[in-house]
């Protein structure tokens, strides 16, 4: 039993990071905007849970957004695994009045959009550099709890972008934009080393209709 421990705590962690769902349009609320899925959004988070609930799964991390939520109460219904919320997983938006999707901003040449293309997140009022500090820790304290297994964490399209950017040293807040609900996996060894096995995987989505790129 003793050389089967071993070899479980030796073996990467498989991390799976994954976007939330399609959220509907929030307008000038008189709170943070913290979108609920839209009907689209909805079906997406079923089919994701479909699609990962059969692989293994020992943990579910989700970030207090709805968005969020709702997508990984999706997949803890079909795996069979309670949801932890982590604080540390919420987008650098969560206190934004308004949330308007990404496709709508490019398809009106929002200002938004525009300026994140240049990198410049200063509409949001949040510092990214420690935005991105503090998902790095969050994402490593979540890897230290789960030696050898094989974890979901479900968050947000900055938060994604946060981490993968460190691990493959990319200074840019935002290098890709993850598809909704994708899925997007990371190994990590004992030895510190981390390493991109995917990226932006939407296998579930093929031949549903559901798949929305911005790019």
């Amino acid at each position: 039993m003793l050389a089967v421990a071993d070899e479980i705590l030796c073996r990467p962690v498989e991390l799976i990071l994954v976007r939330h769902a399609e959220p509907v349009r929030v307008v000038d609320s008189d709170g943070p905007a913290d979108p609920p899925l839209s009907h689209r959004g909805e079906h997406q988070a079923a089919l994701l849970g479909d699609y990962i609930a059969g692989q293994g799964l020992t943990a579910i991390y989700s970030s207090p957004m709805r968005r969020a939520l709702a997508t990984a109460a999706a997949v803890s219904r079909r795996a069979g695994r309670q949801v932890t919320v982590n604080e540390g997983l919420a987008e650098f938006d969560r206190l934004a009045t308004s949330y308007v999707t990404l496709e709508e901003m490019r398809e009106t040449r929002d200002e938004r959009f525009l300026a994140m293309l240049r990198d410049d997140f200063s509409h949001y009022g949040v510092d990214m550099e420690q935005f991105r500090r503090n998902v790095v820790a969050t994402v490593e304290a979540i890897i230290s709890s789960h030696p050898g297994e094989r974890v979901a964490a479900v968050c947000h399209g900055g938060v994604i972008n946060a981490y993968i950017g460190h691990i493959l040293d990319i200074s840019k807040n935002s290098f890709f934009v993850p598809d909704y609900t994708s899925v997007n996996r990371v190994a990590a060894n004992r030895s510190g080393r981390r390493s991109l096995l995917r990226l932006n995987e939407v296998t579930h989505l093929h031949g549903h209709d559901l798949l929305v790129s911005t790019v």
